[in-house]
């Protein structure tokens, strides 16, 4: 039932969370508001209990640095499964090209997981920390929609959303001369995230050619007639960057004569491309095509002489990309 994979899709969403929040300074000003220095708060991933711990068990007032405050840590703190994101278990789709443009992925549709955070922001002086909690919380009205590439090979990204869940203080001030004051804010955030299953390859899986059969007549062994309509698809633009041949005069959108400089390597019956728009190559008389212009909906254009004219070859056909148009080559018998 399970294989092994790792679409490193949590650790992804932590990593930009924690993204989040890696640009944040405090600026200390003198009488005349001056700025005399400009802090960037350190961000670290922990447990907020562990940055505690060491100002509790080491409380040596003599000792030059104990702790550098103000500081910032966050951690991942659940996973829970969110139904109301839910869709088609078992829908799949298809995405994500190999670099070679000959293998196409396919996924089933992700779980959707919510992921919590907890941001803890400690420092030492309440304007610090006020500094810092007003540069977080204008963006979050709940939440805030971080664009995260989860998992790489398909290349699929999402919008997910960062919702602040809550916000609880805590200011300990009393306690004898050796007790340090901390002051703690703890920002608590819902990130809702996708889980992706493993990815496989669906070329094998696409269809690249129809065949359908009509039979009239009685219902016997032998038919009286069938007809057979055959279809594949084609492609309507050059892929390979083959050129054939150029234009020698310039052609308007009403031109359906095309007059070329070598026409030895072109046959009718056959398509072509002149820059981005599909002709079909009806008769060949000399160096003079006569075509038909716009194929397969491509747009009509002026083309000017030197135009280069492409071919479009089955070649072609096999590099069509994943998300464009293309044509049907139909035969009949």
């Amino acid at each position: 039932m399970f294989e092994y994979f790792y679409n490193e899709i949590l650790r992804r969403t932590v990593i930009a969370f924690g993204s989040l929040f890696n640009n944040i300074s405090v600026k200390h000003t003198d009488s005349s508001g001056n700025v005399v220095s400009v802090i960037k708060v350190p961000l670290a991933y922990g447990p907020t209990q562990k940055f505690l711990a060491r100002l509790e068990q080491v409380p040596d007032l003599n000792k030059p640095t104990q702790i550098t405050l103000p500081r910032m840590s966050f951690e991942f703190t659940g996973l829970t499964y969110d139904p109301s994101r839910k869709v088609t278990t078992t829908q799949t789709f298809t995405s994500g090209l190999e670099s070679d443009g000959t293998q196409i992925k396919k996924a089933y549709m992700p779980v959707p997981y919510n992921m919590e955070f907890e941001l803890s922001i400690m420092s030492k002086l309440n304007d610090d920390v006020l500094q810092i909690v007003e540069q977080i919380l204008p963006y979050f009205q709940p939440a805030y929609t971080l664009t995260v590439e989860l998992v790489n090979n398909i290349n699929e990204k999402r919008d997910v959303p960062v919702v602040l869940e809550n916000i609880t203080m805590q200011d300990d001030y009393e306690g004898n001369f050796t007790t340090r004051r901390v002051l703690i804010y703890t920002l608590r955030f819902t990130v809702k995230t996708y889980l992706f299953g493993p990815i496989s390859s669906a070329t094998k899986d696409i269809i690249k050619k129809t065949t359908l059969s009509y039979i009239s007549g009685e219902s016997t062994p032998t038919p009286s007639r069938s007809v057979v309509y055959t279809a594949e698809p084609r492609a309507i633009k050059n892929y390979t960057g083959t050129v054939v041949t150029n234009i020698t005069k310039d052609i308007t959108t009403e031109d359906t004569l095309i007059t070329v400089n070598n026409a030895s390597s072109i046959v009718a019956s056959t398509y072509f491309d002149i820059e981005g728009e599909e002709v079909y190559v009806k008769s060949v008389s000399g160096n003079v095509l006569t075509v038909q212009r716009g194929m397969d909906n491509t747009t009509i254009t002026s083309h000017l002489s030197g135009a280069e004219i492409k071919s479009i070859t089955t070649q072609d056909s096999d590099l069509i990309e994943s998300g464009d148009d293309f044509g049907f080559t139909g035969l009949t018998s």
